[in-house]
């Protein structure tokens, strides 16, 4: 007998009439055999994700490693914008751009130097002020522990322990340390001044030329947009400046006048710092500019430091509602709540430098938008306008006024004024 095949062995393979043996159909579900091959696009497609992940994290790393130069990029960009109308209405009397340039940021650099001389100096006057006053506070203080206390303070034995302690000696340590971090950071910041001085030179004195070579890979089209775009952004952040200077103008003299009449010293550089800080920090730039002339004062008269806040409220509330909606209705015509929104999102994204170009930048878009945003009339509709319609329904006075009428006096009242007798 032929041996039979055993349960779960596989059966061979049917031999072909001609000899032959048909080839092996492919597996169920398309499963790969053990001879298949990989596709061909499979190795391209991992080397293009692999290159695109590497593309990726050098972009990413290349943008981190040059954010403080793209702000700087933008703070210059924003500066040769605001001093465009200056330099472009000298350059039309017939005087060279790049002079014009020039002389504008000379009178912005002595300007700012100025100031900060002059603050430097009040400042310095006051440290040594309270330096040379120290001693005989301290002995004014002494004196009121031992009298309070029953104690037998000295000055001389304060100094010594204060000159032995531990505590000072980590202290000088510190600082020494500090002082290094601070002399770091100054360089810093006057290479990161020098590098938007620069920019911005280049910006403003080669405007024209920049406009024509980002024009020259657009279309027509396109083209008049960015132009267009480019005057916008001039326009408001131009009258922006320019309307925060004049304001700061009329903030400092009136802040002036007041410093005057009350005695306070270095009235002309507290009155400047007023001035400044109060429009170009906005929302609580009014508050850290008073708190100066505020100490200051109260070191001459306590009752002094009084009026001075109550002239910074009032005065504030002058400005918000008098005197700068007149200064910037043709300039900055953004709302309040608008305003405080977007330096509140620039301070987020760029810190102090976000807070004050916020509201230019927010101005600009504003307006561009305007220009090509579709806008239709208003209904008449009462309820667009802050009020009910009067037909919707019974009014709140006659309402009251039915109310009145039902109540049992006035129905007795009624009834006996009728002329009719009690049955």
């Amino acid at each position: 007998m032929a041996p039979t095949d055993e349960p779960g062995q596989a059966a061979a393979p049917h031999a072909s009439p001609f000899g032959t043996t048909p080839p092996a159909r492919p597996p169920a579900g398309g499963a790969a055999g053990p001879n298949a091959r990989m596709p061909r696009w499979l190795p391209r497609a991992m080397v293009l994700a692999l290159a695109l992940i590497a593309v990726f994290q050098l972009g990413s790393w290349a943008f981190h490693q040059l954010t403080g130069l793209l702000i700087n990029v933008l703070i210059a960009f924003f500066l040769a914008l605001a001093v465009e109308p200056a330099v472009s209405w000298m350059a039309s009397r017939g005087m060279r751009r790049g002079l014009a340039t020039f002389l504008v940021f000379i009178g912005v650099m002595i300007v700012a130097a100025g100031f900060v001389t002059l603050l430097g100096s009040m400042l310095a006057g006051q440290i040594i002020k309270m330096v040379e006053g120290f001693p005989d506070y301290l002995d004014s203080v002494i004196n009121w522990v031992n009298t309070h206390f029953k104690t037998d303070l000295r000055r001389v034995d304060i100094q010594e322990g204060l000159l032995r302690s531990d505590w000072l000696r980590t202290y000088v340590q510190n600082s020494a340390t500090g002082v290094l971090d601070v002399s770091a950071q100054v360089i810093g910041g006057l290479f990161q001044l020098l590098t938007v001085a620069l920019f911005s030179f280049y910006f403003a004195a080669d405007g024209p030329r920049l406009r024509r070579t980002i024009c020259s890979v657009l279309p027509p089209a396109r083209q008049a947009e960015v132009l267009r775009a480019w005057e916008i952004a001039v326009d408001k952040t131009g009258g922006y400046l320019y309307s925060r200077g004049l304001m700061a103008l009329i903030s400092g003299v009136a802040h002036y006048v007041l410093l005057q009449v009350l005695g306070v010293p270095y009235a002309p550089v507290l009155a400047v710092w007023v001035g400044l800080v109060s429009q170009f920090i906005p929302t609580i730039g009014t508050y850290l500019a008073g708190a100066l002339p505020m100490l200051i004062a109260f070191t001459v008269d306590p009752w002094y430091a009084l009026w001075v806040l109550i002239f910074v409220v009032v005065y504030q509330q002058f400005e918000n509602y008098v005197l700068q909606p007149k200064l910037t209705s043709k300039t900055v015509d953004i709302h309040p709540a608008v305003a405080f929104g977007s330096v509140v999102a620039g301070t987020a994204l760029l810190g102090a430098v976000g807070a004050l170009i916020a509201i230019p930048a927010i101005a600009t878009l504003q307006a561009f938008l305007g220009a090509y945003v579709k806008r239709y009339d208003v209904t008449d509709d009462p309820r667009v306008h802050g009020h009910r319609r009067s037909g919707n329904g019974p009014s709140l006075v006659a309402g009251v006024r039915r109310l009145w009428a039902r109540r049992p006096g006035a129905v007795r009242s009624a009834g006996g004024g009728s002329g009719e007798s009690p049955s």
